[in-house]
């Protein structure tokens, strides 16, 4: 028997059909890609394939040898901070300067690992860098939002095998995200708490999609998930943003993105994934400002990770809804070891 059921987080309608999960050629394998290291621009030894490091994670000197993280302008830039921040009219219509901020952050020195292979401590690296990141845009009082994300393996849009996050920040909001925020703005102003706070609250009185939790975050598969394996992670609590999180916070969280990790290949072997950091604004402009003052209450970060074990298709891309084939009842559970 399919439902229908309504994502609250992203505005959006799942049709849950496990009928479909039967329909032929739908097993769809990793499809990572392989690249040779010696023409990796990622790995180390060589910092000279990549622009001038912005950031990195080491005891040495820059762009050489020696790194456990780096961070570089993105070669093929959609925005570059060099661009003025200016917009132009013509008649009715408008556009902006392409200014803004596109950087790759390399994970690891390590070409072929993943979550589940890397230790704790090289995830806590990334996460630090990864707000290191944060703290040092938000610094420009230009931009206004960052969109943090990963694309592993071909199926997921990489062009890169060597693992690798990638940081925009714009001065402009997306309508996806300015939507979250006047709902979760409303939902606050009639409960005195925000969305994700809720939910986070309701999944683990349920307990029934929860994967694993700790003193500070929670792991779980969205009731209405757009992707199978689907699973959001977050603060138990309000935090706006990753940067907010204690240095233990950040261990504790690298501790659970490996379990995770670990979790979803047990079921799926290597598999093809995005992965997506949703945190606040960091300044104000004209669209956010009426949400700003209150997000210290009611706005909590998260981490979505999107295994592509299907491939999207006419319905998906046109009417905006997926069909998702499984359960996130059953992948919870799955996911559990049960």
């Amino acid at each position: 028997m399919s439902e229908i059921r309504y994502d609250k987080l992203h505005h959006k309608y799942v049709i849950i059909a496990p009928e479909r999960l039967h329909r032929p050629n739908i097993d769809q394998k990793c499809d990572t890609l392989k690249t040779d290291t010696k023409n990796c621009p990622f790995c180390e030894g060589h910092e000279d394939f990549t622009p001038p490091e912005i950031f990195a994670l080491r005891e040495n000197e820059p762009n050489q040898r020696g790194w456990r993280t780096r961070v570089v302008p993105n070669l093929y830039k959609a925005v570059q901070i060099e661009e003025p921040n200016t917009s132009q009219r013509e008649g009715f219509f408008e556009h902006f300067n392409g200014f803004g901020a596109h950087e790759i952050i390399i994970e690891t020195p390590c070409h072929n690992c993943t979550f589940v292979s890397l230790s704790k401590e090289e995830i806590f690296d990334y996460l630090h860098t990864v707000t290191a990141r944060i703290e040092d845009l938000s610094k420009d009082k230009r931009l206004v939002w960052l969109h943090i994300f990963k694309n592993s393996g071909k199926s997921a849009g990489a062009s890169q095998q060597h693992p690798h996050t990638q940081l925009i920040a714009l001065p402009i909001m997306p309508q996806s995200t300015l939507d979250f925020l006047k709902r979760n703005h409303n939902y606050y102003s009639i409960h005195g708490r925000g969305l994700v706070e809720d939910m986070i609250h309701n999944e683990r009185e349920a307990k029934i999609r929860i994967i694993e939790e700790s003193d500070t975050f929670a792991a779980y598969c969205p009731y209405a998930s757009f992707f199978s394996f689907e699973v959001i992670i977050a603060p138990v609590k309000v935090i706006p943003n990753l940067s907010r999180c204690s240095k233990k916070e950040l261990l504790e969280l690298a501790k659970l993105l490996k379990n995770v990790f670990g979790r979803l290949q047990r079921q799926l072997g290597r598999f093809d994934y995005n992965l997506s950091f949703h945190i606040a604004p960091v300044n104000e402009n004209f669209e956010n400002e009426k949400y700003l003052k209150d997000m210290e209450r009611n706005f909590t970060f998260y981490i979505r990770i999107m295994p592509r074990i299907y491939t999207l298709a006419g319905f998906e891309i046109s009417a905006e809804t997926a069909i998702n084939c499984i359960e996130p009842e059953t992948c919870a559970k799955l996911l559990r070891g049960e």
